[in-house]
Formats: C-alpha cells, sequence, structure tokens
C-alpha cells in the first residue's frame, strides 16, 4: 500500500469508530439534544418576558436564542468526543494506532473530521427544530449555515483533540474545557446581544465564536436579518473567512501538540 493509501486507511478507520460508536450510543445522542433542548426551552421561556430586542418588538426570545443553542450542541458534542482521545490512551487503543504505518497528522484529521461528523450530525438533529422557534427551511440561506457549522465543528474539535492530548485526566480536560469554550460562548451574543460600543461588543470581534453563531444566525434567518441581531457588524463571508482560519489555526495547533511523545 502507498503512503497516501495508509494515511486514508487510518484517517478512514478513525472517522469510521466515531461514526459506529455514536450510533451504539443511544443514550448519548439523546442526552446531548435534550440537554441543550431543555436549556433553550426554560431559559427562553424565562426570559421571554422580559427580552426586547432594540429595534425589533417581533423577535422573541425563543427565536433569538435558537442559534446560539445550535452552537452549544456543537460544543458539548466537541467536548464528548475529543474527550475519548483520553479513554482511548487508557484502553491502549490510541498506541495500537500510533504504532500503524499512519502518521500522526493522519491520526488528528481521523479523529478532528470522525468527531466533527458526530458534532455536525447532532447539530442537524437539533436544526429540525428550526420550525418551533418561528424559523423556515425554505427561507433559509443553506450555504452560509452548513459552512459556519462545518467549519465550527472542525475547530472545536481539533481544539478539543489538542487539550486532550496535552492532558491525561477527563476531569482536567472538563475543566480546561469549560474554563475556556463556555465563556467564549457566552461572550458570543449566543444569549443577549451585545449593547454598541460596549466592552461585550469589542470582546464579540475578536471571539471567533461569535462569528461561528453569527453564520448560524445568517443562514435562519436567510435574506431578511433583523438589525441588532449580530454582535458585531460583519458580512457573512467574512464569518465564514474566520471559521475557515479558525479551524486552520486549531487543525495546526492539534497537529503540533500530537507530535509531543506520550
Amino acid at each position: 500500500m502507498s503512503v497516501l493509501g495508509q494515511e486514508l486507511a487510518t484517517i478512514g478507520v478513525l472517522v469510521r469508530r466515531d461514526l459506529v460508536r455514536f450510533a451504539r450510543e443511544r443514550s448519548r445522542v439523546i442526552g446531548a439534544l435534550l440537554q441543550p433542548l431543555i436549556f433553550w426551552l426554560v431559559i427562553g421561556s424565562g426570559m421571554s418576558s422580559t427580552f426586547r430586542l432594540p429595534g425589533q418588538s417581533q423577535v422573541g426570545y425563543l427565536e433569538y436564542f435558537f442559534p446560539g443553542v445550535i452552537v452549544m450542541v456543537v460544543l458539548f458534542t466537541a467536548i464528548f468526543t475529543t474527550m475519548s482521545v483520553i479513554e482511548d490512551r487508557h484502553s491502549g487503543f490510541l498506541q495500537a494506532v500510533l504504532v500503524a504505518p499512519g502518521s500522526r497528522v493522519s491520526v488528528v484529521l481521523g479523529k478532528c473530521l470522525g468527531s466533527s461528523t458526530v458534532a455536525l450530525v447532532q447539530g442537524g438533529m437539533f436544526l429540525l427544530l428550526a420550525p418551533f422557534a418561528g424559523f423556515h427551511f425554505g427561507q433559509m440561506q443553506w450555504l452560509p449555515l452548513c459552512a459556519g457549522l462545518c467549519f465550527t465543528c472542525l475547530s472545536l474539535c481539533a481544539l478539543g483533540f489538542a487539550v486532550a492530548w496535552w492532558l491525561d485526566s477527563t476531569g482536567g480536560y472538563h475543566v480546561v474545557m469549560s474554563l475556556v469554550l463556555l465563556p467564549l460562548w457566552i461572550l458570543s451574543g449566543a444569549m443577549f446581544p451585545a449593547p454598541a460600543g460596549s466592552a461585550f461588543a469589542l470582546i464579540a470581534r475578536v471571539n471567533p465564536m461569535s462569528y461561528a453563531v453569527a453564520a448560524v444566525r445568517r443562514g435562519l434567518y436567510g435574506a431578511v436579518l433583523p438589525a441588532g441581531m449580530l454582535a458585531a457588524d460583519h458580512s457573512v463571508w467574512s464569518e465564514v473567512l474566520v471559521l475557515i482560519s479558525f479551524a486552520l489555526a486549531s487543525t495546526l495547533l492539534a497537529v503540533r501538540v500530537c507530535f509531543r511523545k506520550r
């Protein structure tokens, strides 16, 4: 088998393994969807009476919050799927993969692509609830929506891989990911809009998660995006470009960390 064939075979095995694990663990699928659903309904219902989007009296909080919950589904899935790197190390599976003919780059790509696919599937499953939030499938812009979700999944999974490879404890992994990613998600405009000219708006401009939420929000609304929805003023393609850059940087970081001896 050629070198390229060995690399593709390693990637394919790791992707297929994540998909098989995902299909067999039904409780994991239900939990990953049920928790954000409850979060969306409880928080959304509680905030609906007090939420007012500036200049948009017709937009309720359940509608505003829905794109952020989709990104949260992707975020939680990325955390749980890449945590298996630590479990695979303890079980000996990771050592077996590392002595296989494929390189460490193929290990990173295989794990990141497999985890990203799982995250994308679960995000797509939650997206089916969009009509209950007031969105219509026929009015959505599917290209920026799918591009935003795909690159967000890859970015978060590559970042999770890097942290999981660096650490040797699932507890420590959860702490690091929670301290890094959850604040970024909260400050992305997922839960509340950023007041113009505020420090929150400034943070949103440099926060990659705000571009992920914006891309999903823009895709859901299609051509008619209500004013005040975005945490920062940018175009759809600038959002996708930032997410591509984030995915590339996260993947390169994962590859570099993977070359550390374990």
